[in-house]
């Protein structure tokens, strides 16, 4: 064969791997590589559920959701209702609210959330934000909270958003550094401040708000349709294009005494449990996307040519995929530990799940450069003009850095693994 057939041979396959209108994609290596040993029967079966989901929602507008514009008409509304459809909000919930009831919760949440990232981050974050966030909060409401927010969001009738950053207090959700306030009247609960990178906050029906009082924290439940409430237009984002988020302004907002979750003062024990779980979530999504990496990079080693010779007979590369390969099976192992650990009711399963999130996005950033590097001038390209071929490693390029960041900066996870080992006397 000629090396313009050659050639031709390849771009035609890329063109039908990464069409959004097909469903193909290079074959899963996690299945020959990781033997899972940890996860429970209920958790193998969700995995296997969600995988065979993806394959067929989430895969054919992967590309679409990670290129279009933010923006309310672009938010994957379709792809939300199928979830819902398909029961996956109800996945990490209990049945007395509308939930599973599944042994393993946590565990099976982070096990779909890594499934959902291997084809598309942006989902996962929904994902994460709408059950591990807002979800979860509601868990300490009253059943009155429960039947108006937390059994429809499980329906997808709801969407939630869930808010704690503010311009200047993100890392830092100490009672002096917070703005938004809630003021307690006799007969309801006047809200003002401003929230920021906020979550679904643009398609929400409502938000799980950190708010201050007095000298303590509170979280509340407010509408988002509530006179005084105004949200801001989706921010522009270097990746994660179809995970919305935007600023949310409280202009003395009136909220009933009843959307108070748990008891007053315990807005940010709260915050920091949701929290937790939801940096396990984060974790399993750099383990997807880590993932989803190494399995177009393995393909692309083995069909690419470079001096007559694929470029997988290079040791270079047979030494990073072999170091890959470890460290995904690390992190996945990482990630299910912290969430087990959570299901045998510690609520708090430290320092696992700041080694998971710490370690598992770390390696997905790298990976998605080394990716990009396979690729080369096609790593670097979202789409060919020539023939419309496309390539996952830039997508992932661009989405896996913000898992660094959001949800507890992979800095401060490596002072909650000092603290572990150090004790608060020392590490503050």
């Amino acid at each position: 064969m000629s090396d313009n057939a050659c050639l031709q041979k390849r771009a035609d396959y890329w063109r039908r791997t990464m069409s959004s209108e097909l469903q193909s994609f290079p074959e899963r290596s996690m299945d020959s590589l990781y033997h899972d040993m940890l996860s429970p029967e209920d958790v193998l079966s969700i995995r296997s559920e969600v995988r065979a989901f993806c394959d067929k929602k989430v895969a054919p507008v992967a590309w679409d959701i990670g290129h279009r514009e933010e923006s309310v008409e672009n938010f994957p509304r379709e792809l939300f209702k199928a979830m819902a459809e398909a029961g996956l909000f109800r996945i990490p919930f209990d049945t007395d609210c509308g939930g599973r009831g599944l042994p393993h919760p946590a565990a099976a949440t982070a096990v779909t959330i890594e499934e959902l990232s291997y084809y598309s981050n942006s989902v996962a974050a929904i994902f994460d934000v709408h059950c591990i966030l807002a979800g979860h909060a509601l868990t300490y409401g009253s059943e009155e909270l429960k039947s108006k927010y937390l059994e429809p969001l499980l329906a997808g009738e709801k969407i939630g958003s869930f808010a704690t950053s503010e311009a200047e207090a993100s890392t830092d959700l100490s009672v002096d550094s917070l703005v938004t306030e809630a003021v307690f009247k006799d007969d309801h609960i006047v809200v003002s401040g401003h929230k920021r990178w906020i979550t679904n906050s643009p398609v929400a029906s409502f938000v799980i708000l950190l708010c201050k009082d007095g000298d303590r924290m509170t979280e509340v439940v407010v509408d988002l349709d509530s006179p005084g409430v105004r949200v801001g237009q989706p921010d522009k984002k270097m990746g994660n294009h179809g995970q919305l988020t935007a600023d949310i302004h409280f202009d003395a907002v009136k909220v009933p005494l009843t959307n108070v979750l748990g008891k007053r003062g315990d807005g940010l024990k709260i915050a920091l449990q949701v929290l937790t779980y939801g940096r396990i979530g984060i974790a399993a999504t750099g383990v997807g996307m880590a993932q989803s990496v190494f399995d177009h990079s393995a393909f692309r080693l083995k069909s690419r040519r470079a001096f007559k010779r694929p470029l997988g007979s290079f040791q270079h590369w047979q030494f990073l995929m072999a170091d890959r390969a470890t460290q995904i099976e690390n992190a996945r192992s990482l990630y299910l530990k912290a969430a087990l650990r959570m299901d045998s009711g510690v609520a708090f399963p430290e320092p696992e799940a700041a080694m998971a999130k710490a370690y598992a996005t770390d390696l997905a950033c790298s990976f998605a450069r080394d990716g990009v590097q396979i690729f080369g001038g096609y790593g670097f390209t979202s789409e060919l003009a020539e023939d419309g071929s496309r390539y996952k490693v830039e997508e992932v390029y661009r989405d896996s850095k913000i898992a660094e960041i959001y949800e507890g900066t992979n800095e401060i996870q490596k002072w909650v693994i000092a603290r572990t080992i150090f004790g608060k006397e020392i590490t503050g």
